[in-house]
């Protein structure tokens, strides 16, 4: 499964739709009204990728299958309580090409990255109802450190 850095003519595109897929997991998964999860999933996308994809510390990937741009993974190297963490902010992979083991092929790609960088610990947020990722998630050794809790009034 080829992992490749994203082409800068591919940004754009792939900044809009993920902007767009985030917003609607906070919708969908956490409880959000349309309108303000947009708008949050702007502003986040803003502050985060402040320079695009020569944003320091931040690395976005194509996921690759049959020549085919299969999904993406978005990766940074930030601060953690431990000291520096490898974060996964994204890790999408088109519906056509889901079942193919291509999200944990991404993960692992994360891992290795991290390791590359001399980083010793991952970092993920995910959504409660999105019990796909949670239980690839938990397949590849992940544990729970917190758990966000909400009741709609």
């Amino acid at each position: 499964m080829p992992v490749r850095p994203l082409r800068e003519d591919e940004y754009a595109e792939w900044r809009a739709t993920s902007a767009e897929r985030y917003a609607d997991s906070m919708i969908e998964h956490g409880g959000v009204e349309p309108e303000p999860a947009h708008t949050k999933a702007e502003r986040d996308f803003a502050q985060l990728l402040t320079d695009g994809l020569a944003t320091a510390d931040h690395s976005i990937f194509a996921v690759e299958h049959d020549g085919e741009v299969a999904g993406h993974l978005w990766l940074a190297e930030r601060d953690g309580l431990g000291g520096r963490i490898m974060f996964v902010y994204e890790i999408a992979i088109g519906e056509t090409y889901r079942g193919l083991g291509l999200g944990r092929e991404a993960m692992l790609f994360a891992e290795e990255e991290a390791r590359r960088l001399g980083l010793a610990r991952i970092e993920l947020n995910v959504f409660g109802g999105n019990e796909v990722a949670r239980n690839l998630y938990t397949s590849l050794g992940y544990g729970e450190s917190a758990v966000y809790m909400v009741k709609k009034l």
